[in-house]
Protein backbone atom coordinates (compact mmCIF):
# COMPACT_ATOMS: atom_id res chain seq x y z
CA UNK A 1 0.00 0.00 0.00
CA UNK A 2 3.27 2.30 1.06
CA UNK A 3 4.87 1.69 -2.36
CA UNK A 4 2.10 3.98 -3.83
CA UNK A 5 3.28 7.01 -1.91
CA UNK A 6 5.18 9.71 -3.88
CA UNK A 7 9.21 9.48 -2.98
CA UNK A 8 9.18 13.02 -1.61
CA UNK A 9 6.86 12.12 0.81
CA UNK A 10 9.27 9.66 2.34
CA UNK A 11 11.90 12.17 2.13
CA UNK A 12 9.71 14.63 3.83
CA UNK A 13 9.28 12.02 6.43
CA UNK A 14 13.09 10.89 6.71
CA UNK A 15 13.72 12.09 10.42
CA UNK A 16 10.54 11.72 12.02
CA UNK A 17 10.94 8.20 13.65
CA UNK A 18 9.35 6.18 16.35
CA UNK A 19 13.07 4.76 17.54
CA UNK A 20 14.67 1.30 19.07
CA UNK A 21 14.09 2.73 22.51
CA UNK A 22 10.02 2.44 22.01
CA UNK A 23 10.04 -1.05 20.78
CA UNK A 24 8.71 -3.61 23.58
CA UNK A 25 12.34 -5.39 24.27
CA UNK A 26 14.06 -1.66 25.49
CA UNK A 27 10.61 -0.69 27.32
CA UNK A 28 10.73 -3.97 29.21
CA UNK A 29 13.57 -3.93 32.27
CA UNK A 30 14.53 -7.29 33.05
CA UNK A 31 17.97 -7.05 33.67
CA UNK A 32 19.27 -10.73 33.82
CA UNK A 33 16.01 -12.09 31.40
CA UNK A 34 16.99 -8.82 29.31
CA UNK A 35 18.43 -11.08 25.70
CA UNK A 36 18.21 -14.59 27.41
CA UNK A 37 16.12 -15.93 24.77
CA UNK A 38 18.15 -16.45 21.44
CA UNK A 39 15.93 -15.49 18.38
CA UNK A 40 16.71 -16.63 15.14
CA UNK A 41 15.34 -17.04 11.33
CA UNK A 42 16.73 -19.09 8.59
CA UNK A 43 15.41 -16.25 6.33
CA UNK A 44 17.69 -13.92 7.37
CA UNK A 45 20.66 -12.84 9.84
CA UNK A 46 20.40 -10.45 12.98
CA UNK A 47 20.72 -6.96 11.46
CA UNK A 48 20.47 -7.61 7.83
CA UNK A 49 18.00 -7.20 5.05
CA UNK A 50 14.33 -9.42 5.71
CA UNK A 51 13.98 -11.28 1.83
CA UNK A 52 11.44 -9.46 -0.51
CA UNK A 53 9.39 -12.86 -0.13
CA UNK A 54 8.01 -11.79 3.27
CA UNK A 55 7.18 -7.94 2.60
CA UNK A 56 4.24 -6.30 1.01
CA UNK A 57 6.42 -6.11 -2.55
CA UNK A 58 6.48 -10.03 -2.66
CA UNK A 59 3.93 -12.99 -0.89
CA UNK A 60 3.76 -10.94 2.19
CA UNK A 61 4.05 -14.35 4.26
CA UNK A 62 5.33 -14.07 7.59
CA UNK A 63 8.75 -15.72 7.81
CA UNK A 64 10.34 -18.41 9.62
CA UNK A 65 11.35 -17.91 13.41
CA UNK A 66 12.62 -20.01 16.32
CA UNK A 67 14.10 -19.38 19.76
CA UNK A 68 15.80 -21.27 22.37
CA UNK A 69 16.72 -20.61 26.43
CA UNK A 70 13.49 -20.40 27.36
CA UNK A 71 13.62 -20.21 31.31
CA UNK A 72 12.27 -23.27 33.42
CA UNK A 73 9.97 -21.01 34.76
CA UNK A 74 7.78 -19.47 32.07
CA UNK A 75 4.47 -20.37 32.11
CA UNK A 76 4.03 -19.19 28.30
CA UNK A 77 5.53 -16.93 25.36
CA UNK A 78 4.43 -14.03 23.70
CA UNK A 79 5.98 -12.89 20.30
CA UNK A 80 5.60 -8.81 19.17
CA UNK A 81 7.30 -7.70 15.66
CA UNK A 82 7.60 -3.87 15.53
CA UNK A 83 8.82 -1.28 13.15
CA UNK A 84 11.35 1.03 14.86
CA UNK A 85 11.35 3.57 12.29
CA UNK A 86 8.01 3.92 11.48
CA UNK A 87 7.46 7.45 10.96
CA UNK A 88 4.62 7.37 14.10
CA UNK A 89 5.35 8.20 17.39
CA UNK A 90 5.02 4.48 18.72
CA UNK A 91 6.80 1.74 16.80
CA UNK A 92 4.28 0.28 14.09
CA UNK A 93 3.15 -3.46 14.68
CA UNK A 94 3.42 -6.13 12.57
CA UNK A 95 2.36 -8.84 14.84
CA UNK A 96 0.86 -10.09 17.87
CA UNK A 97 0.97 -13.60 19.13
CA UNK A 98 0.44 -15.00 22.82
CA UNK A 99 0.16 -18.15 24.77
CA UNK A 100 2.51 -19.93 22.65
CA UNK A 101 3.83 -22.81 23.74
CA UNK A 102 6.90 -21.98 26.98
CA UNK A 103 9.36 -23.66 25.47
CA UNK A 104 12.21 -23.62 22.60
CA UNK A 105 10.18 -23.54 19.54
CA UNK A 106 10.04 -22.41 15.97
CA UNK A 107 7.31 -20.99 13.55
CA UNK A 108 7.33 -21.92 9.79
CA UNK A 109 7.17 -19.89 7.13
CA UNK A 110 3.53 -18.12 7.01
CA UNK A 111 2.85 -19.34 10.46
CA UNK A 112 0.75 -16.27 10.86
CA UNK A 113 -2.82 -15.10 8.70
CA UNK A 114 -1.57 -12.44 5.81
CA UNK A 115 -2.42 -11.07 2.93
CA UNK A 116 -4.05 -14.15 0.42
CA UNK A 117 -2.74 -16.61 3.29
CA UNK A 118 -4.34 -18.33 6.15
CA UNK A 119 -1.85 -19.48 8.64
CA UNK A 120 -1.43 -21.93 11.32
CA UNK A 121 -4.07 -20.98 14.04
CA UNK A 122 -2.44 -19.10 16.68
CA UNK A 123 -3.71 -17.11 18.78
CA UNK A 124 -2.99 -13.50 17.60
CA UNK A 125 -3.59 -9.84 18.69
CA UNK A 126 -4.09 -6.80 16.31
CA UNK A 127 -1.53 -5.52 14.51
CA UNK A 128 -1.25 -1.56 13.88
CA UNK A 129 -3.52 -1.24 10.93
CA UNK A 130 -6.07 -3.31 13.75
CA UNK A 131 -6.15 -6.56 11.92
CA UNK A 132 -5.07 -9.75 13.59
CA UNK A 133 -2.98 -10.91 11.02
CA UNK A 134 0.83 -10.44 9.95
CA UNK A 135 1.60 -7.02 8.28
CA UNK A 136 4.17 -7.33 5.80
CA UNK A 137 7.11 -4.45 5.49
CA UNK A 138 5.92 -2.12 3.86
CA UNK A 139 7.96 1.35 4.17
CA UNK A 140 7.35 4.55 2.38
CA UNK A 141 10.11 4.88 -0.49
CA UNK A 142 12.38 7.25 0.20
CA UNK A 143 12.49 6.90 3.84
CA UNK A 144 15.21 5.21 4.19
CA UNK A 145 16.20 1.13 5.87
CA UNK A 146 13.33 0.30 8.74
CA UNK A 147 14.17 -1.84 11.49
CA UNK A 148 12.06 -4.92 12.48
CA UNK A 149 12.10 -5.87 15.75
CA UNK A 150 11.14 -9.27 16.05
CA UNK A 151 10.91 -9.81 20.33
CA UNK A 152 9.71 -12.67 21.88
CA UNK A 153 9.18 -12.59 25.88
CA UNK A 154 8.26 -15.56 28.37
CA UNK A 155 5.44 -14.84 30.80
CA UNK A 156 5.32 -16.85 34.36
CA UNK A 157 2.12 -16.89 35.64
CA UNK A 158 0.03 -14.31 33.22
CA UNK A 159 -3.71 -14.35 33.02
CA UNK A 160 -5.11 -15.46 29.69
CA UNK A 161 -5.33 -12.55 27.03
CA UNK A 162 -8.30 -11.56 25.68
CA UNK A 163 -9.58 -12.39 22.45
CA UNK A 164 -7.76 -10.02 20.19
CA UNK A 165 -5.30 -8.29 22.08
CA UNK A 166 -3.51 -4.77 21.44
CA UNK A 167 -0.48 -3.32 21.90
CA UNK A 168 -1.10 -1.54 25.30
CA UNK A 169 -2.49 -4.96 26.68
CA UNK A 170 -0.01 -7.23 25.73
CA UNK A 171 3.18 -4.35 27.14
CA UNK A 172 0.51 -3.82 30.31
CA UNK A 173 1.65 -7.67 30.90
CA UNK A 174 5.04 -7.60 30.10
CA UNK A 175 5.54 -5.34 32.83
CA UNK A 176 3.50 -7.64 35.32
CA UNK A 177 4.90 -10.93 33.76
CA UNK A 178 7.91 -11.45 31.64
CA UNK A 179 10.51 -12.71 33.08
CA UNK A 180 13.05 -12.93 29.79
CA UNK A 181 13.20 -11.92 26.32
CA UNK A 182 14.75 -11.88 23.24
CA UNK A 183 15.59 -10.13 19.70
CA UNK A 184 16.05 -10.16 16.41
CA UNK A 185 16.20 -7.25 13.89
CA UNK A 186 15.91 -8.04 10.45
CA UNK A 187 15.90 -4.29 7.77
CA UNK A 188 14.50 -3.15 4.32
CA UNK A 189 13.70 -0.61 2.21
CA UNK A 190 12.02 0.44 -0.23
CA UNK A 191 14.43 2.17 -3.33
CA UNK A 192 14.52 5.86 -3.73
CA UNK A 193 13.27 5.96 -7.31
CA UNK A 194 13.31 9.75 -7.25
CA UNK A 195 17.99 9.10 -7.50
CA UNK A 196 18.28 8.13 -11.45
CA UNK A 197 21.84 6.98 -11.95
CA UNK A 198 20.90 8.60 -15.65
CA UNK A 199 21.02 11.81 -13.78
CA UNK A 200 24.23 11.44 -12.26
CA UNK A 201 26.78 13.44 -13.12
CA UNK A 202 29.75 11.76 -15.54
CA UNK A 203 32.89 10.71 -14.01
CA UNK A 204 35.99 12.20 -15.17
CA UNK A 205 38.87 10.39 -14.70
CA UNK A 206 41.80 11.82 -14.95
CA UNK A 207 44.61 11.68 -17.70
CA UNK A 208 48.10 10.99 -16.49
CA UNK A 209 51.44 11.98 -18.64
CA UNK A 210 52.24 10.03 -21.33
CA UNK A 211 55.65 7.47 -21.19
CA UNK A 212 57.82 8.74 -23.85
CA UNK A 213 58.73 5.80 -26.19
Amino acid sequence: MLEKLPDVLGHALRNQRAGLDKIAFNQIDLRQGTAAIAVQSLAFVDHAPIPERYTADGAGLSPPLQWTGVPSAATALVLIVEDADAPTPQPLVHAIVVELAAEDGALPEGALDSPDHDGNGLKTGRNSFLQSSWLPPDPPPGHGVHRYAFQVFALAGAEPFSAVPGRDEVLEALREHAVASGLLIGTYERPDTSVKTDDAAPVEVPVGPTLAA
